[in-house]
């Protein structure tokens, strides 16, 4: 029987999918998966891209946990592919390779003055927001009136997390320098800005409503946006989902904060639609002063096209929700314009070529791009790990495929790996810290003190 010593890089949903689907496969090989990850802590973006307020979402962990605590995965957590891991590392120990590295930087806006002081991506202030170990500690909330470019779950997040009121949030798991960060944010304002008409967004009903539950904050869309035109009709007609966004949209025209009109909130959260955004024009010291728009028109083919009036709105800050992208990583073929691993259904092809790569895979976003929800990733999963037990006959041969190669390897280079016991640890520290205030949990932020907790020190 042929045995299979398979690496997956990123402990996010993909990695943990594609390691539960190959050991359920039926085959014709034993297998042994260790999952790598740069973080300390596994679950990737269902830990440090979903808004704490999601716990629905977030119970999607509950299922991951499960595929992890069979312990017939190993986690090496804390560990660095392209610095404490290499791609030759990998062939010397595995037979193969699955990539699942995700994407979690900002796609680019190219639009004047998107340099400008208080002009951020929404994955920067997301991860922020989460308590993702490598990005600062602080955030600038200094703004008023903020602007929000994009008609997508993530720009609602953002929208959502600037405009709720932070004592809502100490139910659940948010870091404590986050709340107190939102506690001191002069906010009145959120301003959500997308290019085309109501019926043709990106976000999910189920996000919509939520915007609409926020206490004391008023909900404001505007009747101009309203005049639907036949491809619109259309598609509140024959989509579900459409048309509960809709009826959402339309009760929302029923309130008294409809166009600015007798709301009594201390915080306004607005829908601005068929909005192009043309310019983000700065002050004289260089800081965010407005948003420059141009308002668009349907197209009659569900697009849009502009109208040539041009509009402003007065913002201080503005956070571009306009996409993920994802990173290259060493030694492994990258599509820069796409921003993902160039493959074939999650076989890694050479970047200038449709020639396989032998022994490399994809999974996730880095294989797809920034596209579908959590639950399309098993499907994508799959894909990958059927061509993986077919091409059984190119995979690596490693020198030595023993499991106890690469703890020596790790230990040999000082890497301070967590594992699953360690996840455990911190977990059950995390917990403890949210007890006392009947919180969810207090997520550890620092990522010296994360493995120092995961390893017992």
């Amino acid at each position: 029987m042929t045995k299979l010593r398979l690496a997956i890089v990123g402990a996010g949903p993909a990695g943990i999918y594609a390691a539960d689907i190959l050991l359920k496969a039926e085959r014709k090989f034993d297998v042994s998966i260790d999952l790598f990850d740069q973080l300390p802590a596994p679950y990737g973006l269902v830990r440090y891209g979903v808004a704490p307020d999601h716990p629905r979402i977030k119970g999607i962990i509950t299922a991951l946990r499960d595929v992890l605590d069979r312990g017939d995965i190993r986690i090496f957590g804390n560990v660095r592919f392209g610095e404490d891991i290499t791609l030759d590392d990998l062939k010397q120990h595995y037979h193969a390779v699955i990539f699942s590295t995700g994407a979690i930087r900002d796609a680019d806006l190219d639009i004047a003055g998107i340099d400008a002081a208080g002009s951020y991506g929404a994955a920067d202030f997301v991860s922020w927001y989460d308590g993702h170990p490598d990005f600062p500690r602080e955030w600038p909330l200094d703004a008023a009136s903020v602007a929000v470019l994009g008609n997508g779950n993530v720009a609602l997040d953002v929208a959502r997390m600037l405009a709720k009121h932070p004592e809502d949030l100490l139910p659940t798991e948010i870091p404590d320098n986050v709340f107190e960060g939102l506690k001191a944010s002069p906010v009145t304002d959120v301003h959500v800005f997308g290019r085309r008409g109501p019926a043709q967004v990106k976000f999910t009903p189920l996000e919509l409503r939520e915007l609409g539950e926020l206490r004391d904050v008023d909900m404001v869309v505007y009747d101009e946006d309203f005049d639907y035109d036949e491809a619109s009709r259309a598609a509140i007609a024959s989509n579900k989902q459409v048309m509960v966004i809709d009826r959402v949209l339309q009760s929302w025209r029923q309130r008294p904060s409809v166009n600015n009109a007798g709301g009594e909130a201390s915080r306004r959260l607005h829908l601005h639609f068929y909005a192009k955004p043309l310019e983000i024009r700065k002050d004289a010291g260089g800081r965010v002063a407005a948003l420059v728009y141009e308002r668009t028109r349907p197209d009659g083919e569900g697009g849009v096209v502009g109208t040539g009036e041009i509009r402003e709105v007065a913002v201080q800050s503005l956070y571009r929700a306009v996409g993920y992208f994802g990173s290259p990583l060493p030694g492994v073929p990258f599509d820069k314009r796409h921003g993902v691993i160039p493959n074939h259904e999650g076989q890694v092809l050479r970047k200038d070529s449709n020639e396989r790569v032998p022994g490399v895979y994809a999974t996730g976003w880095i294989k797809r791009g920034p596209v579908g929800l959590i639950g399309h990733t098993k499907s994508d999963a799959m894909e990958t790990i059927r061509h993986l037990i077919n091409d059984q006959g190119s995979w690596w041969q490693p020198v030595d495929p023993s499991e106890a190669a690469i703890l020596t390897l790790l230990a040999s280079r000082g890497v301070r790996w967590t594992d699953l016991e360690g996840w455990h640890r911190l977990d059950q520290h995390e917990v403890a810290l949210g007890a006392p205030q009947e919180r969810a949990r207090v997520k550890v932020v620092d990522r010296d003190e994360m493995v120092r907790v995961s390893r017992g020190e």
